[in-house]
């Protein structure tokens, strides 16, 4: 019996909240892969924001091509993980209350938007997947 998700299950499971995991090609290093909010919504690309001086924003520049992972955090284990090139675009307030009250809820989201401006080197990554990798345990 196969694991793999369906086209609406992934999209599914990767629209549905998770902390992703962004992997980044590094020279003569492992890849750099580190927890990060992202939102996606089916059919589309997959974004998040960070900032342009972090090491993920550094290490952007030299590749053309990033990972993400979402993954289950109870068993049954599921995951959806992703890869394909990428595009940058200056993020702007509502780029950061978006992604703060999706992770923070009403209440708490926009004061931690409001906490975060004045970030001018934020910026929004936006990844087109290409190649999917699913499995969902609860097919077992």
């Amino acid at each position: 019996m196969s694991l793999a998700m369906s086209i609406e299950e992934r999209d599914a499971f990767l629209a549905d909240l998770h902390v992703g995991i962004v992997a980044i090609e590094r020279k003569a290093k492992a890849p750099l892969t580190v927890p990060i909010w992202y939102d996606y919504e089916p059919g589309g690309d997959v974004w998040m924001v960070m900032s342009r001086d972090s090491l993920k924003g550094k290490l952007l520049a030299d590749v053309d091509r990033i990972s993400l992972c979402a993954q289950s955090e109870q068993a049954p284990y599921s995951y959806v993980s992703i890869e394909g090139p990428f595009s940058i675009a200056q993020r702007t307030h509502d780029h950061i209350l978006h992604m703060a009250v999706r992770y923070l809820g009403a209440e708490l989201g926009p004061q931690y938007a409001a906490a975060s401006e004045g970030g001018d080197d934020n910026i929004v990554v936006s990844i087109t997947p290409e190649t999917w990798y699913t499995a969902d345990y609860n097919k077992r």
